[in-house]
């Protein structure tokens, strides 16, 4: 993993109850299918719904406005 961030009501620091948790990504090389094993690991860690994003998912989100809200919202850690 190269880079990792949260974006959303965890970023801005105002998540509630049923929040999901929005992570964005960045790995050195693809994962593959193992993608799907980290979203499902970081559930049951966190007993909550997980959303990872990569960059490139960013920049795929057809609604622009959606778009610029993640990238805007995104803390690194």
């Amino acid at each position: 993993m190269k880079k990792i961030g949260l974006f959303g009501s965890f970023a801005k620091g105002d998540p509630k109850e049923d929040s999901d948790i929005g992570l964005i990504v960045e790995f050195e090389k693809s994962i593959g299918l193992a993608f799907m094993d980290l979203a499902d690991y970081l559930e049951s860690l966190f007993n909550k719904k997980v959303d990872i994003l990569t960059p490139e998912g960013i920049r795929s989100i057809r609604v622009e406005k959606v778009a610029q809200e993640i990238s805007m919202s995104v803390v690194y850690v």
